[in-house]
């Protein structure tokens, strides 16, 4: 019995090896994306290219707050998947406000930007998702940084299909529609980890936190 107990420990450390080796390499790419996007986005003027690089510092925040409590108990990472649905909700509501500025201040974004980072945007996230795939049904965290990057190939073709409409019709709302969409998307996923976390902090309240 001590050597099963032994084994499952040791599979248990070898599990969260592997998840906090594959978090720390997507942290480190969407950390890059939202440098890359944003600085993009300004210079295009595109609201969905801002919009998409907010999803990527939200998804390094999240993937920072998964790494944290990978050795902890299950209370702890139902807490922190409550937060990183709160993150979400919060940039869901961010470019919703961008969107709000954008039609009040209207500027045509840079189709052929919009397009070239796009791409490369989907590049990155189609790897992150790869990487995340294989750990998607290990824990509710897991699964809620799995269900981030695929949010992010959502919102990065998305992306591409702005960059074509601007350029097919010399209009700012092809964009702005995309925009909105990426916002809905936050929204509707944020939602659903909350209430998910909420209802696994409700199921172990005996659980210490700590």
């Amino acid at each position: 019995m001590g050597n099963c107990c032994h084994d499952k420990s040791c599979a248990l450390d070898a599990l969260r090896e592997r998840q906090g080796k594959t978090l720390r390499i997507v942290l480190a790419i969407n950390a890059m994306l939202f440098l890359v996007e944003f600085g993009a986005g300004l210079l295009a003027s595109s609201t969905s290219l801002m919009a998409d690089s907010l999803d990527s510092l939200g998804d390094a925040l999240v993937y920072a707050a998964s790494l944290y409590v990978l050795s902890r108990n299950d209370q702890w990472r139902a807490g922190v998947a409550m937060l990183k649905g709160v993150i979400m909700l919060g940039f869901g509501i961010a470019v919703a406000f961008a969107l709000l500025g954008r039609i009040l201040s209207p500027v045509v974004p840079v189709a052929e930007m919009i397009g070239g980072f796009g791409l490369f945007a989907l590049a990155c996230n189609a790897t992150c998702l790869y990487l995340l795939t294989r750990h998607r049904s290990d824990d509710l965290n897991m699964e809620s940084v799995w269900l981030c990057s695929r949010n992010d190939i959502v919102a990065n073709i998305g992306v591409l299909l702005a960059g074509a409409g601007v350029a097919l019709t010399g209009s700012m709302l092809p964009d702005l529609v995309v925009g909105a969409i990426i916002a809905m998307l936050f929204l509707k996923s944020a939602l659903y980890v909350i209430l998910k976390a909420w209802g696994e902090i409700r199921a172990n309240p005996e659980e210490q936190v700590g």
